[in-house]
């Protein structure tokens, strides 16, 4: 039987230390467990291999904003099954999980007995959701246009934007990643056109739905 191929992406190390004892030891299946600290870090493991078989996400990584973390994998890798982690339970952030197309979300409060059978569940082709009211409103439309435009994005254009947001000026951006300023602003281009604006500011404002947990 083919070892599984598990991607832990979370930036504390105690928590990804708990995953990778309660996977470890709650598989029947051999496990490659990999961890990622951020959502560059994240990127790279992605790359490096075609095989993963799921990823479990925290919801505030670095690198994201919100839920934009998941988008960004639900766009590139739409086949990938990703299970969101966090120490924020509230049903309405359970919520957006499973709207944004996660495969299911474990609260971080949860025992590795959970743990073990949430990722069991999501591994056998089924879905995981905590037991909690899923009645909340619904995704706004707002929301649901940045999610649709940012899941277009590349992992570059996701970064560029992101730097945006942060206030880095093309010049910046272009030192950071190592690429020419031309390059830069044929991405800005890109990036606007693929979310439907105009300015750096509405830009901004656009990623940030994807922070509001609230419809």
């Amino acid at each position: 039987m083919a070892a599984l191929n598990i991607l832990i992406a979370d930036d504390h190390p105690l928590f990804r230390s708990a995953l990778q004892q309660a996977l470890s030891r709650g598989l029947e299946e051999e496990a490659v467990l990999a961890e990622a600290e951020s959502i560059a870090q994240l990127e790279e493991r992605l790359n490096e291999r075609s095989d993963w078989d799921l990823v479990l996400l925290d919801l505030n990584m670095p690198g994201a904003r919100g839920f934009s973390g998941l988008v960004l994998l639900r766009g590139q890798y739409p086949h990938l099954p990703v299970v969101m982690i966090s120490a924020q339970e509230e049903a309405a952030v359970v919520q957006r999980s499973r709207e944004f197309g996660a495969s299911g979300f474990i609260p971080k409060s949860s025992s590795l007995e959970l743990i073990q059978q949430a990722v069991r569940a999501v591994l056998d082709g089924d879905v995981y959701w905590p037991e909690i009211d899923h009645d909340g409103p619904a995704l706004s439309a707002e929301a649901r246009a940045a999610s649709e435009g940012l899941a277009s994005l590349t992992p570059q254009q996701f970064r560029v934007l992101s730097m945006v947001c942060e206030g880095l000026l093309n010049k910046q951006i272009a030192y950071e990643l190592n690429v020419s300023e031309a390059t830069i602003k044929a991405h800005v281009t890109a990036i606007f056109r693929k979310l439907n604006v105009r300015t750096r500011t509405q830009a901004a404002l656009l990623l940030q739905q994807l922070e509001q947990v609230e419809g």
